[in-house]
């Protein structure tokens, strides 16, 4: 054997295994085993599989977009080139649907109703309400760039969606900070901070521009870090050191983004801007003003600042409307999902003390509470209403999350946990007569390794997996052993 060769001992190696156990379960936290097209329309993190449904080449090529669910990614596609979509509303998986007909590719996780088998699914109907944007086909933002994780490192923003690509709007679209204001991507000039709903991307090409806009302090490293984005739509990545373009709202001041092209769709949700639950509006075009009209007394003059305060120093004014939904102590009121009863004792409706809507194209940002802010009369709940996502937060499917760590052995399952684990588990749910059969075998192979092991012990020669293997294949008295034993029999 060759000294140089690595070895380890048996603690080493199940501690090796364990680690990257526990890195595989932090990778993929959630049970991939259930297809969520039975569950029917949800929102859920979508993949787009390029292998199966690949881009077209040209405008002119017809393509059929095409998304699959979380376990879907993971047990049909996962050899497949996946784009990780993140959340996507109303959604209903794709995988073994006609969608996905000239592809080849079967839906392993469903059971077939012509065989009652599970697995093989394909040509099912799919969904006709599916609907699809440039993001199935790798693209995003309205620089249409295609999102490369090895490659890219900034900050990214959802859209929250006022209507679908085919509607004018851009279909829960991510977006660069320098595209919604028309500005070059290089163009970076203040650091970033921390933020929900974010996606980390920055081209490398630009590294260079960030290090000569922070006027040289510190090194690429630290101006734009290499860490790959991953996890849902809403978690939180960020690196200070990332500048968002000079006039970018701070990312801890807003919870949602409404990106210009969905505000189009939609102008009367311009008369918010600027209002109480809802930043200063942002311009599309960096050297372009909005014109706003003086905004009436009656309107919060503190949401007048253009310089927004931070979050968490608004938390007693306007109490976060996401915690009131876990907080069991909570006496935050939920804005109401019916239309309001406005006019009241001869009060004007919440849209009557709106200032005039801005004009041009502009994109909105919205703290967490903007929904208790949006007037719900009788004339404006109708357009409230055919947008859930305006009345009240939205919920995201997540499958059902794996194994615990901390759970005992006994109780997990053989198919669940680490390896280890699964032998200790398999070990207690045995009959008492077989475990102490299994015992007494564990340990006569060890005594047996043991005296294997002996002469390396006491020769200080490493044991390599060369030797390894030999000294079981001839304890298993396979084909070579067999052969060796016969070898040995013929020379006497």
């Amino acid at each position: 054997m060759d000294p140089s060769e690595p070895s380890q001992t048996a603690s080493d190696y199940i501690t090796s295994q364990l680690r990257l156990e526990a890195d595989a379960r932090e990778a993929l936290p959630y049970q991939f085993d259930t297809c969520t097209k039975p569950l029917g329309p949800l929102r859920q993190s979508v993949f787009a599989c390029l292998t199966c449904s690949p881009p077209p080449a040209s405008i002119h090529q017809q393509f059929t977009p095409a998304g699959v669910c979380y376990s879907c990614s993971i047990s049909c596609h996962g050899e497949h080139n996946l784009v990780e979509l993140f959340t996507k509303r109303d959604f209903v998986c794709d995988c073994g649907t006609t969608r996905m007909a000239n592809s080849g590719a079967s839906c392993s996780l469903r059971v077939d109703t012509e065989t009652g088998r599970k697995g093989g699914v394909v040509r099912e109907e799919a969904r006709s309400g599916n609907t699809y944007n440039q993001n199935y086909q790798g693209k995003f933002c309205a620089c249409g760039d295609e999102y490369d994780p090895e490659k890219e490192k900034g900050t990214m923003f959802q859209c929250l969606g006022l209507a679908t690509e085919e509607g004018g709007g851009c279909g829960e679209d991510w977006w660069h900070p320098e595209c919604l204001m028309g500005l070059p991507r290089q163009q970076h000039v203040k650091p970033a901070e921390s933020a929900n709903g974010v996606l980390e991307t920055v081209t490398e090409e630009d590294e260079a521009a960030i290090e000569e806009a922070t006027n040289g302090t510190g090194t690429n490293e630290e101006a734009a870090s290499g860490e790959p984005p991953h996890a849902e739509a809403g978690d939180v990545h960020h690196h200070e050191e990332l500048p968002l373009p000079d006039g970018f709202p701070a990312e801890d001041d807003f919870d949602h983004m409404i990106c210009y092209k969905c505000v189009g769709t939609q102008p009367w949700i311009k008369q918010y801007a600027g209002t109480e639950g809802f930043l200063q509006a942002l311009p599309a075009h960096a050297n372009v003003n909005i014109s706003e009209a003086p905004v009436p007394a009656s309107v919060n003059g503190s949401s007048l600042d253009h310089k927004k305060r931070k979050a968490e120093d608004e938390l007693d004014d306007h109490p976060d409307a996401k915690r009131s939904r876990s907080g069991a102590e909570s006496s935050v009121v939920l804005p109401s999902t019916t239309a309001s009863s406005e006019p009241v004792n001869g009060t004007s409706p919440r849209h009557a003390s709106l200032p005039q809507a801005p004009t041009g194209q502009l994109s909105l940002f919205v703290k967490d509470d903007f929904r208790a802010h949006l007037c719900r009369c009788s004339t404006c709940f109708p357009r409230l209403a055919a947008l859930p996502q305006l009345l009240e937060e939205e919920d995201s499917y997540e499958p059902p999350v794996s194994e615990s760590d901390h759970q005992s052995a006994a109780g997990r399952s053989v198919n669940s946990g680490s390896i280890l684990e699964r032998g200790e588990a398999a070990l207690s749910g045995m009959d008492r007569v077989k475990a102490i059969e299994g015992v007494m075998a564990y340990n006569h192979v060890r005594d047996k390794v043991k005296d294997f092991l002996k002469p390396f012990a006491e020769s200080g020669q490493a044991v390599g997996a060369e030797d390894i293997k030999a000294y079981f294949a001839k304890l298993r008295g396979d084909e070579m052993a067999l052969r060796e034993a016969a070898m040995g029999a013929g020379g006497s």
